[in-house]
């Protein structure tokens, strides 16, 4: 799609959410870092000279987003189900039905909401294999509250402005410092050493005959000549900084100390790299009041590490209780413009910030994990990766010698876990975009490994297959097109709004009687090409249906099947490789020849197989069957109905989206139909039912297949149109 055909697209699309707002009504900082063009010498990756990571603390994905139009929020009509006719946003306490509320500013403490639990066995139990039916009773009612834009106008200004991604999932289903271990290590301990590591909080830097011994990526990136630096203030950095519980950075620690003989930090600065490099990586590195003077400084004076990492303090960490969004976001806003502020050093810069966990606050995306075990030991699911592979994505391992505050091992899976919020800001990512590949924690790993060929080998095979490397989330060819022209505030007012809200009650939980599921604003988002190419077909006989789950894409993917005749089982996880292929087997003959399987891939891909092969049979023994093909070139999908049985049928085919069309076929013994339907007025997104009306319209179908998703070829497109829509 060409820069012209992109803007005229937009033009008659409608209101763009991220494009429709004027240039002017960004801040300033958001305006200036817009305004400066990308170094693009390469028309590739190798223009990035610095990356800045920035990852801050305990928000989910709906938390903050979930009512932001073009995103996959509150507007999901295809949400995971669960029991009773509910759906994923329809969460029981044990005791009612909780629903998101919005943690409005104007009736109570909103930006002051208190945490909710996070540790590994409640942040299991609410996930529970998949199911999450029952988030608010192991994570508090007040875990269902979301902000919107006016508690949130920075966050929402930066999506805005640059790249925002919506299938980002923290590394796995725990506390702080476990996912800050695969962000600075990939992983949570390689090969059993350590993986029982999945709630210890290392809160000091204790002696160097204490703490885990496997490879960081600080230290690869040392041995590579890639330089790098850790930027906090000691010892107010929240606990954030996973490397304090190395014995490498703990030895660091005690042999700048043994020789910084009282020196000032300014006077010792130069001695790092002679005395040990790894200080940088777990010393004060900020130390004037850790409110960024030295990463600012460091911006100034071309000192700019290849790599940053940046851990805020508690105050300014957007962590419930001693920090507030609106806190977090002066901080953000103070890191993005300590970069601008120099545009050699912004042009060439990418900025990712990131959230370590959704502490206990509701996502309605079922994470890709590994598929679970069942009660009886069975799998409940498959993966093309073999099984011994597997076994690092497990708690299985026991706990390693002298580790504190650990569980039991108990075979369930590690991760990913809910979606969180990540924003790409830089020169090549900016423009208002939605990003919706499947990535975690590592994924910043693989990019930094993309770009300084320094591989982290702790990655998992499981991780490297499913969750991407953020290249997708940039266009380092064409960076500079036009685009579009966030709120600015200085840290008094933030402050100020941060104590003005601690004089205000919680936001109550509005009565059961009062609820509604939010209303996701309409509009749409530009939207990056994405790498799934997937296809899922369904046979059935007399005792069982069979699903095939193909990738033909250059990513790999994980299906979450439900059952939705038996929604109390564990979900059925299918986890296939790029060019690979799974089948699972349903045996229906317990439920009399019925079956009603609920599919649900990357990017609100969905299948929908309903059918009773016995009333089928008693209707007159024609057997329908649908293939779903996609003609990319000419952006077309074909629907193949075939008719395999010894009588006629009658399919109707209907568009529960994007277009009104409804269309009858009648299909005789082992005739075959193609209908043919145009994708370019839907950029490509469709939604149909096709079901058997052979008995009548007002005869329950014995026979219904859907199809929802949006069919990729390798062009930009737009968010979900049907995003927002009741």
């Amino acid at each position: 799609m060409t820069d012209k055909n992109r803007r005229d697209f937009l033009k008659n699309a409608g209101a763009l959410a991220g494009m429709a707002t004027a240039m002017s009504a960004f801040p300033p900082v958001i305006r200036q870092a817009l305004a400066i063009e990308a170094n693009n010498a390469t028309k590739s990756i190798m223009d990035v000279e610095h990356v800045v990571i920035l990852m801050q603390e305990n928000r989910s994905f709906d938390h903050y987003f979930g009512t932001m139009s073009g995103v996959r929020g509150f507007g999901d009509r295809l949400a995971m189900p669960l029991p009773d006719g509910r759906n994923a946003f329809q969460q029981s306490n044990g005791t009612r039905i909780v629903t998101p509320y919005h943690l409005d500013a104007t009736q109570g403490n909103a930006q002051r909401v208190s945490g909710t639990p996070h540790s590994w066995s409640d942040a299991q139990n609410a996930w529970d294999h998949g199911r999450m039916a029952q988030w608010p009773l192991y994570k508090r009612d007040h875990s269902m509250g979301h902000y919107e834009e006016a508690e949130l106008e920075f966050q929402y200004a930066l999506a805005n402005a640059f790249t925002v991604c919506d299938a980002y999932h923290c590394a796995l289903h725990g506390g702080t410092n476990p996912n800050r271990m695969f962000l600075w290590t990939g992983t949570n301990g390689p090969t059993g050493a350590g993986v029982a590591q999945v709630v210890n909080e290392w809160d000091d830097l204790g002696p160097s005959s204490e703490g885990f011994t496997w490879k960081t990526y600080p230290e690869r990136l040392q041995d590579a000549g890639v330089t790098w630096k850790v930027y906090q203030n000691m010892p107010d950095n929240y606990t954030d900084n996973s490397l304090h519980g190395f014995r490498t950075y703990r030895k660091a620690n005690e042999d700048v100390g043994n020789n910084s003989n009282g020196s000032p930090y300014t006077e010792y600065r130069q001695k790092l790299e002679r005395v040990n490099p790894l200080y940088k990586g777990c010393g004060n590195t900020m130390p004037k009041g850790g409110l960024l003077q030295e990463f600012a400084g460091d911006v100034r004076i071309g000192h700019l590490p290849q790599v940053s990492w940046i851990v805020a303090p508690r105050t300014y960490s957007e962590h419930p209780g001693p920090s507030s969004p609106v806190q977090g976001a002066w901080y953000t806003q103070k890191v993005l413009a300590s970069l601008v502020a120099y545009p050699e050093v912004w042009s060439k810069t990418v900025l990712i910030v990131n959230f370590d966990e959704n502490d206990g606050f509701f996502d309605h995306m079922p994470p890709p994990c590994v598929y679970s075990m069942n009660e009886d030991g069975t799998p409940a699911g498959a993966s093309t990766i073999k099984e011994s592979e597997l076994t690092v994505e497990r708690f299985v391992h026991p706990k390693p010698e002298g580790t504190r505050g650990q569980p039991s091992p108990d075979g369930r899976v590690y991760g990913p876990g809910p979606r969180v919020p990540c924003y790409i800001v830089s020169p090549w990512s900016r423009g208002g975009w939605v990003n919706s590949e499947t990535f975690d924690h590592t994924s910043v790993l693989r990019f930094l490994e993309t770009r300084f060929g320094v591989a982290e080998t702790n990655v998992s095979p499981y991780r490297k297959a499913f969750c991407g490397d953020l290249m997708s989330a940039f266009d380092f060819v064409n960076p500079n097109a036009e685009v579009p022209e966030l709120p600015s505030r200085t840290k008094t007012a933030a402050d100020a709004i941060r104590a003005e809200q601690e004089m205000r009650a919680q936001v109550p939980v509005p009565a059961e009687a009062d609820q509604a599921i939010p209303v996701q604003a309409q509009g749409l988002r530009l939207s990056r090409p994405l790498p799934y190419d997937l296809d899922v077909d369904a046979t059935t006989d007399a005792d069982s249906i069979r699903l095939r789950f193909r990738n033909l894409g250059t990513a790999g993917a994980v299906f979450h099947v439900y059952d939705k005749l038996h929604l109390d089982r564990v979900p059925r996880r299918y986890s296939v490789e790029a060019g690979k292929h799974l089948f699972g087997e349903w045996d229906i003959t317990g439920d009399d020849g019925r079956y009603d399987l609920w599919l649900l891939g990357p990017n609100g891909y969905h299948r929908h197989f309903v059918g009773d092969v016995n009333e089928a049979g008693k209707a007159g023994l024609a057997i329908p069957e649908v293939d779903f093909r996609f003609d990319r070139d000419s952006q077309h999908v074909n629907i193949v109905l075939t008719n395999n049985g010894k009588r006629s049928c009658h399919l109707r085919i209907v568009a529960n989206a994007y277009e009104t069309y409804a269309s009858n076929q009648h299909l005789s013994p082992g005739e075959r139909i193609v209908v043919r339907r145009d994708l370019k007025d839907s950029s490509n997104w469709y939604d149909y039912t096709i079901y058997d009306y052979t008995a009548g319209e007002t005869e329950q179908s014995v026979f219904t297949r859907r199809y929802a998703g949006r069919m990729e070829n390798g062009q930009p497109s737009v968010s979900d149109p049907a995003f927002g829509q009741v």
